[in-house]
């Protein structure tokens, strides 16, 4: 059995700003901003939602098919997934076009100001959820609108569960757009800030939209998670890692443990905390699919956090 990852892939180029940008930004003159950042920390990655989520998922053991469109400068890429076991099965070069560029600026506290420019992720929606594999699952992570939209109705079709995952793609769709998503898909996961948004827009609470879902997940960073599901709300406390070196890509790495266990049909306290010991092992680590993983390891780090086995 596979999961379809249907998002982006794209090239990260992350910079570390070695302070905080609340000493910079004056809320009261957002409205005439220029700002400058020294970044004297740079590094180029591999990364976007689909190729990051089944970097993830693949480490865990799960066969992760990544379906994305990209750019003629994609090669390096291929090579990387080719070398870790990932399929480019369902990846789709275009000519013309560049594949995904994402330029992150970090700042001390964490948090992140991104520029993006999509390229060939535009073109999503030339590709189809495939009809001759073995999908068990999938997810509609960050993609082009019309992909997103398409790749949505194609799961629904086809009978196949999906993940919603709106993510930075949020800003694309309008309230009934996502409250079509919320009623097409499974499961919706969300972080903090996204939540707020959704909630705003559909003229929904949390509680909700979990009503139309199996459940919905929304992470909270170093507070944990909470996944509303069947009428109450589970608590997810963080795992601790063991050093707090880039958070990029923490979010896609939760993503693909959430996946884990529903692959597994593991109840959702495992399945959470699994999800949250993959966020916490990536925030170890620079880049998005620079760390590994033993599971044998993992399983005694998930004994040491959480106090408990699976």
């Amino acid at each position: 059995m596979s999961a379809l990852i249907c998002g982006s892939m794209a090239y990260d180029t992350i910079m570390v700003f070695h302070d905080k940008f609340k000493n910079h930004i004056l809320p009261e003159k957002v409205h005439i901003l220029n700002v400058s950042f020294l970044v004297p920390v740079m590094r180029r990655e591999y990364g976007g939602c689909a190729g990051n989520i089944a970097y993830n998922l693949n480490l865990l053991g799960e066969e992760a098919l990544a379906m994305a469109t990209v750019g003629h400068d994609f090669e390096p890429y291929s090579q990387w997934m080719s070398q870790n076991g990932l399929s480019s099965e369902f990846i789709h070069i275009m000519d013309n076009n560049y594949t995904g560029q994402a330029y992150i600026t970090t700042d001390e506290d964490g948090n992140q100001i991104t520029a993006f420019h999509p390229g060939a992720m535009s073109f999503s929606h030339i590709n189809s959820v495939p009809v001759d594999r073995a999908i068990e699952i999938g997810i509609v992570s960050p993609d082009g609108k019309e992909g997103m939209l398409l790749h949505a109705d194609q799961f629904v079709e086809l009978d196949i569960p999906f993940i919603f995952d709106p993510g930075q793609g949020m800003p694309l769709f309008n309230g009934a757009e996502l409250l079509k998503f919320i009623d097409q898909a499974t499961w919706v996961t969300l972080n903090d800030y996204e939540s707020e948004l959704m909630q705003e827009r559909t003229g929904l609470s949390l509680e909700q939209m979990a009503e139309r879902l199996e459940a919905l997940i929304v992470t909270l960073g170093s507070k944990g998670s909470k996944i509303y599901t069947k009428g109450q709300c589970i608590t997810i406390p963080a795992a601790k890692p063991l050093a707090l070196l880039d958070p990029t890509g923490c979010g896609d790495a939760y993503r693909a443990g959430l996946l884990y266990g529903l692959m597994n049909e593991l109840d959702w306290d495992t399945t959470g905390r699994i999800a949250s010991l993959m966020g916490a092992i990536k925030i170890e680590h620079h880049g998005t699919q620079n760390h590994t993983l033993d599971m044998i390891e993992f399983k005694q780090r998930y004994h040491e956090n959480f106090g408990c086995s699976f």
